[in-house]
């Protein structure tokens, strides 16, 4: 068992324990698609994350509905009519794990995980990695909230510390 500070299989330091925050990857507890957002957001930082995942090689498909087409910029996208669909982004930073963002305004970049593929400390070291390069792109926090429950993050990049940290205690759940 690795203790937080010791390091992780890519050579980092795990930002958090599986079996500390297990409760919170529990589908039957959070909801299976937890929120994930960035508030305060503007199009640039839209823009940035496009960019990143890029930069990265994350395998990613943009769609418009059914249409599966090429990734456009964010100000394209976040200026469509209000009665478009609502576009999404489906991110793998692994194989095996998927992000999707959801373009619903430009103040706030909104994802959804499946926690069904978030079981166990290598794919929560993935998840933390993921969360860890978007908030440090950006300079903000990444908070995860139970499904449907925005505004009660229980993890989350903290910009100040430089990493995801607990935000609500495990016990409490």
């Amino acid at each position: 068992m690795r203790r937080v500070g010791e390091p992780g299989q890519h050579g980092g330091v795990a930002d958090l324990l599986w079996d500390d925050v297990k409760c919170f990857f529990d589908p039957d507890l959070m909801g299976s698609l937890p929120d994930v957002r960035v508030l305060d957001a503007s199009v640039e930082d839209w823009q940035a994350i496009l960019d990143l995942v890029v930069e990265k090689g994350w395998k990613c498909q943009y769609s418009e509905g059914e249409t599966v087409l090429p990734v456009p910029r964010a100000e394209a996208v976040l200026s469509r009519p209000a009665d478009a669909e609502c576009p999404d982004l489906r991110v793998w930073p692994t194989a095996d794990v998927l992000a999707i963002f959801r373009f619903h305004a430009a103040d706030e970049v909104d994802f959804d995980v499946d926690l069904r593929e978030l079981q166990g400390q290598e794919r929560l070291d993935v998840f933390c990695d993921f969360l860890r390069e978007i908030g440090r792109r950006l300079g903000k926090p990444v908070l995860m909230d139970p499904e449907g429950d925005d505004g009660h993050p229980v993890i989350g990049f903290d910009v100040e510390a430089n990493r995801v940290v607990l935000l609500a205690d495990p016990q409490v759940r």
